[in-house]
């Protein structure tokens, strides 16, 4: 005869077996993101192999792929050679409608301490180069947006795979209960492969982007529509018996378990979300530095998504990610009229983007803020058609700021036409490698097993750029 103590349930079981296994689930999805933070801090996961130098990351995604020759790469060569055939031999390119060497119409100006260039269309960031980390030599794999999207997003040129905010939250948690850890601020424009960029994959569907559209209510059903806060605590519950009675017919299942752990989190944000949005709480100079009161409309809507961006980042919002505006030429994809899509662009972005620089910085959150602007690719030195640039993915630049990484410099270089990367050649896995290891984060370590085979961001590549990182 067994001993009662042998006939005891401990916690897990007990949560399991009663109330058809649902205390189980919601323990689970109300405690997992925070247990997971709390981890992060405390005893490390095998994963977690370096100091936490970043705690969040706020990636400024520029969708279409602005030309590295026209903004941080400045090549005077092509101003010499303006107008001449292109003297090197040309790779194939999207649209096979090559042209002439292409000089950029904007001038390059040396700026702050660090003396670093940057063009005439980014007057705003150029006050802030003592802050960035320039890299000249990032390659891509894909030549199309859709693929290039994948890579840039998910570290693989195919749809399915997890994005980069999911493996961060699968890895670190959120410090937010009230607010998801991986959100997309939509200032407009999904990018081509659409919200597959921001899925989960493999992971748990509760590491997904939560897309916030603009304004005041972002998000759907935001605002309860009950005359009482009992009335809705009801049908919470009502809702709570049905998920109960599905999962006692299915068991343990992905898909129940994360609506459940969403509507929780929905609940929660009906709260916390019109009072992160309320920008009204800003003071007037604040708002003016974000461009909110600007006459174009594509710099107050992405000057709303950069202060949105700091306040998540203040609640403890882990990842998030920012779209451009639409209504500024065809993205940053000018394969024509080149000088006004990239003006239009440049106007949009750059004002609010300086803005969120030096207000995490004032507000001391820069130095554990990982700041990223990058596109999917670059585009050609010489012309496609008159006045446009093809796409370049064999050689293009992008900034990192904050978070750990060293200010002031330029990394990596292409050729004299800027063309190819010559110089320390970075792909996209070297990249996802090293966002992890600022965050504290082995890549090779945090893998998720699936398919038959260990899974994780970096696949079977990446190399942590540690010239970048501060010592």
């Amino acid at each position: 005869m067994q001993s009662s103590f042998q006939n005891l349930l401990n916690r897990r079981q007990w949560l399991t077996q009663s109330a058809l296994g649902f205390g189980a689930v919601s323990l689970s999805a109300l405690n997992w993101q925070q247990l997971q933070a709390e981890t992060s801090q405390g005893e490390p996961n095998s994963y977690l192999q370096y100091p936490r130098r970043a705690k969040n990351v706020i990636f400024l995604y520029m969708d279409g792929g602005p030309s590295q020759v026209d903004t941080f790469d400045p090549k005077p060569l092509l101003t010499k050679e303006n107008g001449q055939p292109f003297k090197m031999k040309v790779q194939p390119t999207q649209f096979a409608n090559n042209g002439s060497t292409l000089g950029s119409p904007w001038k390059f100006k040396q700026h702050g301490e660090s003396g670093l260039p940057v063009s005439e269309l980014f007057p705003h960031v150029a006050t802030c180069v003592d802050d960035l980390c320039v890299i000249r030599s990032m390659t891509s794999e894909f030549p199309e947006h859709t693929g290039a999207n994948y890579f840039l997003h998910t570290g693989h040129g195919l749809q399915g795979r997890p994005s980069m905010g999911a493996w961060v939250t699968y890895g670190l948690g959120t410090e937010s209960q009230e607010l998801p850890g991986f959100v997309v601020l939509n200032s407009g424009l999904i990018p081509p492969g659409g919200l597959a960029c921001f899925g989960s994959g493999f992971l748990p569907a509760t590491f997904q982007g939560s897309v916030f559209k603009e304004g005041a209510t972002p998000v759907a059903d935001i605002l309860p529509k009950n005359i009482s806060t009992s009335a809705q605590l009801r049908k919470l519950e009502l809702m709570r018996k049905m998920d109960r009675s599905l999962l006692a017919r299915e068991g343990p299942h992905d898909a129940i378990e994360s609506a459940i752990s969403n509507y929780e989190l929905a609940f929660r944000m009906q709260s916390a979300v019109p009072e992160l949005m309320d920008l009204s709480q800003e003071s007037e100079a604040t708002q003016k530095m974000y461009g909110l009161q600007e006459d174009w409309a594509g710099t107050k809507t992405f000057g709303q998504a950069c202060l949105v961006a700091r306040r998540m980042v203040e609640r403890g919002v882990r990842f998030i990610q920012l779209t451009c505006p639409g209504g500024a030429g065809d993205r940053w994809d000018q394969h024509s009229k080149l000088i006004d899509g990239h003006t239009k662009n440049a106007r949009s972005v750059d004002q609010p983007i300086a803005a969120l620089l030096k207000d995490l910085k004032v507000r001391g959150l820069l130095d554990e803020t990982l700041v990223i602007w990058a596109g999917e690719f670059g585009r050609t030195p010489f012309a496609q058609g008159a006045d446009g640039r093809d796409h370049n993915p064999f050689g293009f630049t992008i900034w990192m700021a904050g978070g750990g990484v060293q200010g002031g410099m330029s990394y990596g270089a292409t050729d004299e036409y800027g063309y190819h990367a010559i110089e320390n050649r970075l792909e996209m896995y070297d990249l996802h490698a090293t966002i992890l290891h600022l965050l504290g984060i082995e890549h090779t370590a945090l893998t998720v097993r699936y398919s038959g085979r260990d899974m994780r961001l970096t696949d079977v590549h990446g190399k942590i750029v540690h010239d970048i990182v501060k010592s």
